[in-house]
């Protein structure tokens, strides 16, 4: 019988894969969430830093145009190969455009065409559409949110980034979207996706995931979801283990994975977004304790710190770590779960190793 410990150690020995090429990584992940705080760099950086041999933070922007992959909103928005991001294309926004909103966009596709590639800067220059309240409260360039609006609805794609900046190519008009089969059969996909980037999880979890993707990447295919979660008990392997109903990838055993990827004595202080702690139902599962994100609580009310990233020993979380880079200066602050640091004398030499490996990541020379 599967127990939790065991699980455990699936999704972390599933995860953590031996570290790949950078396009490797991203297909064997599936998908990789972005965040733009940097704190000490961007959360795609954090998450690929563990998968992908040699990397350095922004080596996903400077290599991007190069790669088989696009930005786009999946459960969340980031980058994933052009064969998931088919499976919810075209898509069907919840938002209808007005007439005024609908020739807007028409003028802006026919300007992105003629230049090739656009900065936003560009089109709000050329067009002056104004300010518009955006989503935390303040205001935003209306041509901005235009553009992120043809990027949804698949008129645009995101050629590059210049010092973080989207820079936007059009989609052909003429682009030939593939047959990927029926709204269920596309829904399907999706969620067995979901699944292979954050299984094992609780049946609860997977259908707050889809909930993610209904309201995000795939709207137009909310009915066909639910029909799709529903066959998801007796497509995906299911388990009732203390009390909460757990699925994973049919093809997969948990303990034979854990097997072929045992786990190691490395340190790894991981993104708030990395698969293996970004389902905080899970997360308290497995290590006993909740974890918060806290950049958007008041200083004041923070216990863990503004970018608090976990610290994964072997199998367990035993605490967490804040970062920085000022003046050219690294700073760092540890805290422990249980208040102090164990007493394992690998430990301490390997949590050296990753403030190491972390400087490096970052272009810092060594202590």
């Amino acid at each position: 019988m599967t127990t939790l410990a065991e699980l455990r150690r699936y999704a972390i020995a599933r995860s953590l894969f031996a570290p790949t090429t950078l396009a490797r990584a991203i297909a064997t992940l599936g998908f990789v969430q972005a965040d733009p705080i940097r704190a000490p760099a961007r959360a795609q950086d954090l998450i690929l830093r563990h998968r992908v041999k040699g990397y350095r933070a922004g080596d996903l922007e400077a290599k991007y145009a190069s790669l088989k992959i696009a930005e786009d909103y999946f459960v969340n928005y980031g980058f994933l190969p052009h064969a998931h991001q088919a499976l919810m294309h075209p898509r069907v926004a919840t938002r209808v455009w007005d007439r005024t909103t609908k020739k807007r966009a028409a003028e802006i596709l026919a300007f992105v065409e003629e230049r090739g590639t656009v900065h936003p800067r560009d089109v709000d220059a050329h067009f002056s559409h104004g300010s518009v309240k955006n989503y935390w409260g303040g205001s935003s360039s209306a041509s901005t949110r235009l553009l992120e609006g043809m990027h949804y609805r698949g008129m645009l794609r995101v050629a590059r980034r210049e010092a973080g900046i989207r820079i936007y190519a059009a989609v052909p008009r003429d682009h030939q979207r593939l047959d990927l089969g029926s709204s269920l059969e596309r829904a399907t996909a999706l969620m067995n996706l979901i699944v292979a980037i954050y299984a094992p999880l609780p049946f609860s979890s997977l259908r707050k995931l889809l909930v993610l993707l209904r309201s995000g990447g795939a709207p137009h295919l909310s009915d066909a979801s639910k029909k799709a979660l529903a066959l998801g008990r007796e497509t995906l392997s299911r388990a009732q283990i203390e009390g909460a109903e757990w699925v994973w990838p049919k093809r997969e055993t948990p303990s034979r994975v854990s097997r072929a990827n045992p786990i190691d004595d490395r340190v790894r202080f991981l993104a708030p977004f990395d698969p293996v702690v970004w389902d905080r139902t899970r997360f308290e599962l497995f290590w006993n304790w909740t974890y918060r994100f806290e950049a958007y609580t008041p200083a004041p009310k923070r216990k863990l710190g503004y970018y608090a990233l976990p610290m994964l020993w072997r199998d367990q979380i035993i605490g967490w770590g804040t970062f920085s880079v000022k003046a050219g200066a690294f700073e760092s602050t540890v805290g422990y779960v249980k208040g102090f640091a164990p007493k394992d004398r690998a430990f301490a030499s390997e949590l050296d190793a990753e403030m190491e490996r972390i400087r490096a990541f970052l272009g810092l020379g060594s202590f």
